[in-house]
């Protein structure tokens, strides 16, 4: 059987790289793409099966030598993975117009450069694109201004993918991580930051990086095949709830 080939941005840490494991053990091929060299080595050193490739995704030529290099080395592209990203945190009036299109370049016009770029191999192998966007596409926060829109942005831009690229056989999806459980969410949220979460999250608790993957693993499987244009809010019902959650929780357990 012949390996199908996934190119997985912001492969280095993670969600990008729990999704590379997970390819990898569903006996898929990964070209690893990130712009952090030294971590990218040192995660993919040990994976076999997959291809590290220093790559800035918001950078035109730089996208194109490495879609390149994976047609060289595997010969075909079945799936992209736009998980690549970055965030600035801060109040609107101190966001300045540097952060926001440096935000813009690599989460916005990152999906759109990759996603471009594949088009001619995802159509010989009628493969599939799934974009990674952020619960902050769907909900408004304080200090996203930027990140959120970029990220509501990726969402609309899944949908004018997958009517474009229908004819051929060609699917692509997103998916919307809620809170997700990582070394630098740790670190930048407080107990009291994380609690608040917890109090909007019918499910009670962050997403793990392997919650993602298997979403995104998911959409790129013959399991998934008749769906397209669509946005999968993977956030514990998060999307889905509304104001008042710890007070229900409370008035529930006089009826239990």
């Amino acid at each position: 059987m012949l390996n199908k080939i996934a190119i997985v941005t912001g492969a280095a840490r993670g969600i990008g790289l729990a999704t590379t494991k997970l390819f990898l053990e569903n006996n898929w091929r990964v070209a690893m793409i990130d712009r952090d060299e030294a971590a990218l080595q040192l995660t993919s050193e040990h994976l076999a099966g997959t291809l590290p490739i220093v790559c800035d995704v918001s950078i035109p030529e730089r996208v194109q030598d490495m879609v390149s290099k994976v047609l060289v080395t595997f010969g075909r592209i079945d799936a992209l993975i736009n998980n690549a990203g970055v965030a600035v945190f801060e109040p609107l009036e101190k966001t300045d117009f540097d952060s926001w299109r440096t935000i813009m370049a690599t989460n916005l016009d990152g999906v759109f450069l990759c996603s471009q770029a594949v088009i001619p191999a995802l159509k010989e192998s009628q493969g599939s694109i799934v974009n990674i966007a952020s619960i902050s596409a769907l909900r408004a926060s304080t200090l996203r201004v930027a990140y959120g829109t970029s990220k509501a942005a990726v969402v609309h831009l899944t949908k004018q993918l997958a009517i474009e690229l229908g004819d051929y056989g060609v699917r692509v999806n997103c998916v919307s991580p809620g809170p997700v459980k990582t070394k630098l969410a740790e670190a930048v949220h407080s107990p009291e930051i994380i609690k608040a979460y917890y109090d909007g999250i019918p499910l009670n608790r962050s997403a793990t990086e392997q919650d993602i993957a298997e979403m995104v693993v998911f959409l790129c499987s013959t399991k998934a095949s008749f769906i397209t244009g669509q946005m999968i809010a993977v956030d514990g019902g998060f999307d889905a709830s509304g104001v008042g959650l710890p007070a229900l929780r409370a008035s529930r357990l006089r009826f239990t």
